[in-house]
């Protein structure tokens, strides 16, 4: 498993929105293709202009087939619906690891 780490700087008045907005543009077009697993939004209850979005994928093959021109369209749609820009302010990609458990 592929984790696409997306740290973003969101206007404090907006960042509901912004959740809410992801919600129904991003993760559902993300979610309609081979590969994703999932995503979850962290927010830092001490920095109300950051979120965090923890995307995971069955495999970076699988991630990075995400088209660009469907990664464009969909920043376009979201950054009309939420009526402002959000700007990537980190990234980072990681793999999960897991090891047999040794028996003794």
């Amino acid at each position: 498993m592929v984790i696409e780490w997306l740290k973003l700087r969101v206007p404090a008045e907006l960042r509901e929105k912004f959740i809410q907005k992801d919600a129904e543009i991003w993760t559902p077009m993300l979610a309609s293709y081979p590969g994703f697993l999932g995503k979850e939004v962290w927010i830092n209850p001490e920095t109300p202009t950051e979120v965090i979005l923890i995307i995971r994928w069955a495999s970076r093959e699988q991630w990075q087939a995400v088209p660009s021109e469907q990664l464009a369209q969909t920043d376009q749609q979201f950054a009309q619906a939420l009526g402002a820009q959000q700007e990537i302010i980190e990234s980072a990609e990681y793999q999960v690891r897991k090891f047999p458990l040794l028996s003794s």
